[in-house]
């Protein structure tokens, strides 16, 4: 897997390559780039780039002085977005909502369209479930507990943690590879509850929330019906929220629609990108 260098340390990446129109794929606490396992090859003709953010699931660890709030992360993506020459992307977020936020930097710039798919929006960071990881992440040791119950089954698939993200339910190969880095290095749990207990309050994240209204390129909204996590109000308000929002609904999905529903979702997002003049560029023999 490449890698690259940030001001922070490195951050490991997945590349599919060729000269389509360019994909920048967030993810969610501490997943990484399978979490688009289903969706990437269904998008023929598009060049497809997965970093592995420092949110837990990263392999090696950040400084030690890395800003690793939401804000912070967003301009690692800006960072990396920038320092790969990537122009014209469309970012694409699923649970982590705080990608949203680089269109308030510099950086964001770089980002022509916004595809936001059952995220953290408004004063929802964390979701309502997860404010209890964020609280055992605050405590001493609290993270390597974490990642000792997440080997346990009945813990793993609880529909309370993050056997509620997906319908269908994640594979325990890939939970696993999720949060095998925290449980190896203690430098990663570092970075993992320093992004996790990292949310500000109420008022912030609002405020911040309101500036996002003057991102005036496309945005889709693609929204989970059966999100335990993600309120069902939030869609169309961020929807309404971009001056060029626009809201669809998939049913039979929680959190992770790229787990329960990648067809829908690859469909989505394949014709938005089309309708919004990023066309994939296919090669005839």
């Amino acid at each position: 897997m490449p890698e690259i260098k940030l001001s922070y340390g490195p951050i490991d990446y997945q590349d599919t390559g060729g000269e389509g129109p360019v994909l920048v794929f967030g993810h969610g606490v501490p997943m990484d780039g399978a979490q688009w396992r289903k969706v990437v090859p269904l998008l023929d003709g598009y060049r497809c780039i997965l970093p592995t953010l420092p949110m837990g699931g990263h392999r090696r660890p950040m400084a030690p002085d890395a800003d690793l709030s939401h804000r912070g992360v967003a301009r690692l993506l800006g960072e990396f977005i920038e320092r790969l020459g990537l122009d014209d992307v469309t970012l694409v977020l699923n649970d982590w909502g705080g990608g949203q936020f680089l269109v308030l930097e510099e950086q964001g710039r770089r980002v022509a369209r916004l595809v936001l798919v059952a995220c953290e929006a408004f004063d929802n960071f964390p979701p309502g479930p997860a404010k209890a990881l964020a609280a055992v992440c605050r405590v001493p040791g609290g993270v390597r507990l974490l990642t000792q119950l997440m080997r346990v089954p009945s813990v793993r698939t609880n529909r309370r943690g993050y056997g509620g993200m997906s319908l269908r339910g994640i594979p325990d190969e890939v939970m696993e590879s999720w949060f095998a880095p925290a449980s190896r290095s203690k430098a990663v749990r570092r970075d993992f509850a320093k992004f996790a207990t990292s949310a500000p309050d109420r008022e912030t994240l609002l405020a911040w929330s309101e500036q996002l209204r003057g991102f005036d390129r496309p945005v889709l909204v693609v929204w989970a019906t059966e999100d335990p996590l993600m309120p069902r109000e939030h869609g169309p308000r961020l929807a309404q929220l971009y001056p060029q929002g626009r809201l669809i609904e998939i049913t039979d999905s929680s959190t992770l629609v790229p787990e329960d529903q990648p067809e829908q979702l690859a469909a989505a997002l394949a014709d938005f990108l089309t309708q919004t003049g990023a066309e994939p560029v296919r090669h005839t023999d």
